[in-house]
C-alpha cells in the first residue's frame, strides 16, 4: 500500500530545483500569481520559520514585516506556482521552528547569519 502511495506521490511532485534552506534562513521567494487572464511574478522575501512534511506534502513558512504588521506565508515545496527561490543569507539557529520569533521586535529579532569557512 506505501508503495503505492510513494509511486503517486512521486508523479504528482513538480521538481523545482529548490535549493537547500532550513529555519532561520533568509529568502526571497519569486512567485506567479494569476489575475483574471494575466500572470505576474511578485516576490516574497521573508524568514523560514518552518518546515513541515515529506515528499508531496511538504511545506514551509515564511515570516516577514510589511507596514509594521507582521505577515506570514506557508507555501507548498511542490507548489508549480514558485518560478525559483534564492537564498540569501543562512541564518544559525538551534531550532527547527521558530515560533519565539514572532513575539520579537527591532534588534531582538535580528537572527545572527551562519559561519562559512
Amino acid at each position: 500500500m506505501s508503495n503505492i502511495i510513494r509511486e503517486v506521490q512521486e508523479e504528482v511532485t513538480v521538481n523545482n530545483n529548490i535549493p537547500d534552506f532550513k529555519a532561520g534562513s533568509t529568502i526571497t521567494v519569486h512567485y506567479k500569481i494569476k489575475e483574471g487572464n494575466k500572470e505576474r511574478v511578485q516576490t516574497f522575501q521573508g524568514v523560514v520559520i518552518q518546515r513541515k512534511g515529506s515528499g508531496a506534502t511538504e511545506t514551509f513558512t515564511i515570516r516577514k514585516i510589511s507596514g509594521n504588521i507582521g505577515v506570514e506565508r506557508i507555501i507548498p515545496i511542490n507548489s508549480p506556482f514558485i518560478e525559483k527561490i534564492e537564498i540569501n543569507k543562512v541564518g544559525a539557529v538551534r531550532r527547527a521552528r521558530i515560533y519565539y520569533f514572532r513575539e520579537r521586535r527591532g534588534k531582538s529579532a535580528r537572527i545572527k547569519e551562519k559561519k562559512s569557512y
